[in-house]
């Protein structure tokens, strides 16, 4: 059976060990040396401080009050995503433009419960997995790619093994005119294994490397093994390096060859959120008013943490949660939304929706424009 983890846009989390009154209402406190404790300040907004930034807004239907949803942003405009056709028979994989013209790239029977993910540019092409189930309930997998110029997909593969996807932007890495992914095996001791497997973009014989253990694919080289609680691995595919990582008493969340994500837990306030080098160097807070990572994706282009938590009353009111992006250039929180949901990244764009009145937007933030 093929795994999916998490394919579809990923909810934003709720805020761990929400107990202190002050951060729930938003009211930090930070004490000074001359006078009593202050409000902390807001942070500012991503119209104040990247005023430059590409961001856009799309509706979350298309005509005919077709719902819509987004699974891929190549810009700030332009999407790849999925709609379920009025009469339930069949879901759509469509490219919808700026100008909200709609191209179909692929149309499926919906009985087959088909999902569309582990989405990647390479040059003009988009490539996706297509995940469905056979006649024998058992689910398959196969890459797909598409000209963005025009002209009708082409499947790349079938040969896909047991594939796992996390929701993650490197889900399927492209390296050397290669498409690299995991998938699930067992080792000849009967205990787990990980599958490396890729294929030449344009299609052809699958390689497949197998490693001991069970590891996702991280940017390349790197192989991430699962956290276990303060313990990971990283291992570079091309030396064979490991990279042991040990959060002490912390949590830790993911790792990603760069930066590792983790939670200072307390008995009696929020929970911290911590960002540190794989070695445990450059421990560096990020939060500490119970904000988590809305994203599964650790310091996305190497610099943005995104955030999320419970202290906007726009929230409370309407739905959603606070959307931060934490960069590490300045070292302070921006604001992107104050009532985000269904927070998702992909290849440097940031999505997520909001819900007014019944009336879904799909909202943009193109953090390679910053």
């Amino acid at each position: 059976m093929t795994g999916v983890r998490q394919p579809g846009p990923r909810p934003v989390r709720s805020v761990v060990a929400l107990v202190a009154a002050l951060a729930a209402t938003g009211l930090l406190v930070a004490q000074t040396p001359d006078g009593p404790p202050r409000p902390a300040p807001p942070p500012p907004s991503v119209s104040a401080v990247w005023p430059q930034a590409k961001r856009a807004d799309t509706p979350g239907v298309l005509a005919g009050d077709v719902p819509y949803i987004p699974a891929y942003f190549l810009d700030a405009s332009v999407s790849a995503g999925t709609v379920v056709d009025p009469d339930g028979r069949s879901v759509r994989l469509v490219l919808r433009a700026a100008d909200g013209t709609v191209r179909e790239l692929r149309r499926l029977d919906a009985a087959v419960g088909p999902q569309f993910a582990a989405f990647v540019r390479v040059a003009n092409e988009l490539v996706w997995a297509e995940l469905v189930s056979g006649p024998d309930g058992a689910a398959r997998t196969t890459l797909w790619r598409a000209d963005l110029s025009g002209g009708p997909p082409r499947k790349i593969t079938d040969d896909t093994g047991l594939a796992t996807f996390d929701g993650a932007d490197t889900d399927l890495v492209v390296n050397a005119g290669r498409l690299y992914w995991t998938a699930a095996a067992t080792a000849s001791g009967g205990g787990p294994a990980t599958e490396v497997r890729s294929v030449p973009v344009e299609g052809g014989p699958v390689q497949v490397r197998t490693e001991p253990g069970e590891w996702s694919l991280s940017r390349w080289p790197w192989l991430v093994s699962p956290s276990s609680r303060s313990k990971a691995q990283l291992r570079d595919l091309d030396t064979g390096r490991v990279v042991d990582v040990d959060a002490g008493r912390d949590r830790l969340s993911q790792c990603a060859p760069t930066w590792c994500r983790l939670y200072v837990l307390s008995a009696d306030g929020p929970a911290h959120s911590d960002l540190m080098r794989p070695d445990g160097s450059e421990r560096l807070r990020v939060a500490d008013d119970g904000a988590t990572a809305s994203i599964t994706d650790v310091v996305p282009l190497d610099r943005f943490e995104v955030l999320s938590k419970d202290s906007s009353a726009i929230g409370a009111a309407i739905g959603g949660q606070e959307l931060l992006v934490y960069d590490l250039e300045t070292r302070r929180p921006i604001l992107v939304a104050e009532a985000a949901t269904s927070v998702s990244y992909r290849a440097g764009v940031l999505w997520w929706s909001t819900n007014a009145l019944g009336r879904t937007l799909w909202h943009t933030l193109d953090l390679r424009t910053i």
